[in-house]
This record gives C-alpha cells, sequence and structure tokens, in this order.
C-alpha cells in the first residue's frame, strides 16, 4: 500500500532549489541573534563553548584552512557544536540551523579533523538530498581541506562511475541517498564498518523527497554503534524529528530558539486600487517622490511579475526579474546583480520570499497580496515578504496594493492576525507620500 505524502513534487523541488540557492548567495555568515538551546545527552557532562578557533586545537593546516575561508571566528552555532563535535570520545549531535548559520563548515570541520590520510579507505559520510546540494558540501571540503591535501573525496553521486569490484580510496565521501546506498551494498566499494562519521545534511529536504528516507535508515544500519552521527535540518516539524531520532542515536540536540521576526520596525500601508494598471500608476507616483536605496516587488503569477518588470523598463527603471522557470544559478546569479546595486528594482514571485538577505532593501511592495494554496490570506509568507525590508535593525517600509473587496479582506486578516495597524496611503497626495519616507 503506497503511504499518503503530504509534500507534492512542486514544493519538494521548491524547498530543494530554496536550499540550493541560499547556498549560492551567502557569501558571508547571517549575522544571527537567535538563542541557541542545548539539549545534552548527559546533563551531567560539562558544556563546553568556544568563542575562538585555536580553543578547539585543530591540526594546524585544518586552522588555516579555515582562516583562508574568511571565517575569523566561529558563528553561534559552531560556538556550540564544535565542541561537542570533536569531543572524545565523539558526540552524535541533531542540530537545526538555517542556512548561512555556519553549520556545513562545522560538520565539515569535523569530519576533516577525524580523518586518518594514511588509511586508504573511506572513514566519513555526507549525505545530501541532491546533486547540486552534495557539489556545494564538497566544495567546502576542498576548500576547507586546501592545506590538507592528503585527504581525498569522492562524489557518490549519478554519473559517478565505479569499476566493478573497486574499493574507494578516498577517506570522505559526499553524495545523495541513492548511489550511496549503492556504493555500500550492491557494489560494496565502502566497508560500513570502517566509517567513523556519518553526516546527514538538510534532513526536512531529504524526508520530503521520495525514498530518501528509506535509504538513509538503510545507510544507517549498516554502520558501527561507535560511528559519530550528525544530523541538520532548517525546520524542525514533527515528520523531521521522528526522522531524525530513528536515525541518530543518544543525541545531543542544538535548537536556535526564534527570535519572532518583528514587524515593529517597519511601517506598514495600504492603497486602494481599481486594477493592475492603477496600481502600477501608484507604484510611480511612490517612486517620484522617495528615494528609494533598493525595492522589492512581490506578484501571485510569474504573468504578473513579466508584465510589471516590462512596464517599469518601459518607465526607464533598472528592474531586475526573479521566478520560478530560472534555473537556481541563474536565480543566484540575479540575486547577486540586485545586491551589488546593479538593479534597483528586484521583482518577483513567492518562491523568493525566504533566504534572501539584502542590507539596502528600504521598501517592499506587495503588488499583490500573499495567498495560500486555498487561496486564504498567507500570513506566514506575509512575514516573509515585509521581513525584507526592517532587517539588522534598519527602518523599513512596506506598501501593499488592494485592488478588490477580496483583497481587502485579505488585508484586514493579516492586520489581525498580526495584531499591527495597516495605515491607508493616498498615493495622489506627494506630501503624504513624502511623509511616509521619514
Amino acid at each position: 500500500m503506497k503511504r499518503h505524502r503530504t509534500v507534492s513534487g512542486a514544493q519538494r523541488e521548491d524547498r530543494a532549489a530554496q536550499s540550493l540557492l541560499n547556498k549560492l548567495i551567502r557569501n558571508s555568515l547571517v549575522n544571527n541573534t537567535n538563542q541557541v538551546e542545548v539539549l545534552q545527552r548527559d546533563p551531567n557532562s560539562p558544556l563546553y563553548s568556544v568563542k575562538t578557533f585555536e580553543e578547539l586545537r585543530l591540526k594546524p593546516q585544518l586552522l588555516q584552512g579555515v582562516y583562508a575561508m574568511g571565517f575569523n571566528r566561529p558563528s553561534k552555532i559552531q560556538e556550540t557544536a564544535l565542541p561537542m563535535m570533536l569531543a572524545e570520545p565523539p558526540q552524535n549531535l541533531i542540530a537545526q540551523s538555517q542556512s548561512g548559520t555556519g553549520k556545513t563548515a562545522a560538520f565539515v570541520l569535523a569530519m576533516l579533523s577525524q580523518v586518518n590520510p594514511a588509511n586508504k579507505w573511506t572513514q566519513c559520510l555526507c549525505i545530501s538530498p541532491t546533486y547540486e546540494l552534495a557539489l556545494q558540501i564538497g566544495k567546502v571540503v576542498e576548500q576547507m581541506g586546501k592545506f590538507y591535501p592528503e585527504v581525498k573525496l569522492a562524489y557518490a553521486v549519478r554519473g559517478s562511475r565505479l569499476e566493478g569490484g573497486s574499493k574507494i580510496q578516498e577517506q570522505i565521501v559526499i553524495g545523495t541517498p541513492g548511489t550511496m546506498s549503492d556504493w555500500l551494498t550492491k557494489k560494496k566499494a565502502i566497508d560500513p564498518k570502517k566509517i567513523q562519521v556519518f553526516v546527514l545534511d538538510e534532513a526536512d529536504v531529504m524526508i520530503a523527497m521520495q525514498g530518501h528516507q528509506d535509504q538513509s535508515i538503510r545507510i544507517q544500519r549498516k554502520l558501527p554503534k561507535e560511528c559519530q552521527m550528525l544530523l541538520f535540518s532548517a525546520t524542525f516539524e514533527d515528520s523531521v524529528w521522528q526522522f531524525a531520532e530513528r536515525v541518530i542515536p543518544d543525541p545531543n540536540i542544538i535548537r536556535l530558539r526564534r527570535e519572532e521576526e518583528t514587524l515593529d520596525t517597519i511601517k506598514q500601508y495600504y492603497v486602494l486600487c481599481k486594477n493592475k494598471h492603477d496600481k502600477f500608476d501608484a507604484l510611480c507616483n511612490i517612486y517620484g517622490a522617495i528615494t528609494i536605496a533598493q525595492a522589492m516587488i512581490f506578484c501571485h503569477t510569474r504573468k504578473t511579475a513579466a508584465w510589471l518588470a516590462g512596464r517599469m523598463v518601459a518607465e526607464g527603471h533598472q528592474v531586475a526579474l526573479l521566478s520560478g522557470e530560472l534555473a537556481v544559478e541563474q536565480r543566484a546569479a540575479v540575486i547577486e546583480r540586485f545586491r551589488a546595486g546593479k538593479e534597483k528594482v528586484l521583482i518577483t514571485t513567492n518562491v523568493c520570499a525566504r533566504g534572501i538577505d539584502v542590507e539596502q532593501v528600504s521598501i517592499v511592495i506587495n503588488f499583490d497580496l500573499p495567498l495560500d494554496k486555498d487561496n486564504n490570506p498567507d500570513n506566514e509568507t506575509y512575514l516573509h515578504r515585509i521581513g525584507r525590508t526592517g532587517r539588522f535593525g534598519k527602518r523599513g517600509l512596506a506598501i501593499n496594493m488592494v485592488d478588490s473587496q477580496q483583497s481587502m479582506a485579505v488585508l484586514r486578516a493579516i492586520e489581525e492576525h498580526f495584531n499591527k495597524k495597516i495605515s491607508k496611503l493616498d498615493t495622489d497626495d506627494p506630501d503624504e507620500i513624502e511623509k511616509i519616507a521619514h
């Protein structure tokens, strides 16, 4: 009997794509203010945290690799996770961390630290949900291990050729669950009994993908009891928890307690319009009156986003368009251009509401208000969208376009949900627009 899956194929791809996009556009760690909550397997053992990489007593060539990557001091999650991962005897860990918190570097450091390069067999396995995500982890291994060339890396991903009967000599193997399972079981190219570190990354994306969960469990069951097991996930829904508890025995747990994304620093307004052309005119009026660093404009469909981008370009604005039909690498390139200020306006659909941090975004415009798949107000997406402004303690501005009774009802529901008044704005009155800018 087939189990009913609640996550659609499109959602699965979107999660994996979103995760990859975050990795491609993160060139620095997110300045994370979240509190780290630690649940220890043994509450009596002392809990160490470190403020410098030197305190970890790393091999000099690894410390050199860490500094060469631009890490000057450990991130919030690394402060607590690294002493656990590098402890003797090594400890198992389940950790929650968003993209950009430095967790990939943390588990890569753990793998490189445990490896004995004199042994020409696989000692560390790392599985990731997709080919592209596996390659991203591999890049981090290569960068961090730059001064430790004796440690070799192999990829267990589609297209990797294995000679019949050959044994993998690389100490670290990164791959996707299917190929990794194949190498361990059918091909017997890796001896599971010699594995010292097992890393399962992006668990929330992993379990959303058909078959990955079962393959991951199969791999884990082949490993020795003393193997160190580390699992990372950006979210901790119940399904992720259940999976994590099945694959990581006796774990320590690190959770980032999310500080509520707050709307306190964001001024919110709405503009009454008759139709999309009226919305466009209102947009032009706002533009005429405010000096804008950079703006993000959210549309409900690709079609509207493309239409709006065309109109704005015709009016002489520098506009970037970001939507789901672009390959992830193309999306990353668009975001980089926007970040660098080459375009002042980024028009996008929901696909990009999460994970884009651009410090200069001073205004977010909801050309269409966010709805979920059942056409109900989507409060979480609203928060993510307007949360692109007012970041890093700055004041932000959010303007919502309302063009029907239905969208007015959506606005009222959002207002009620966040218990924050959204004031009316008359875009035909330059003085009023001028006022909101200050």
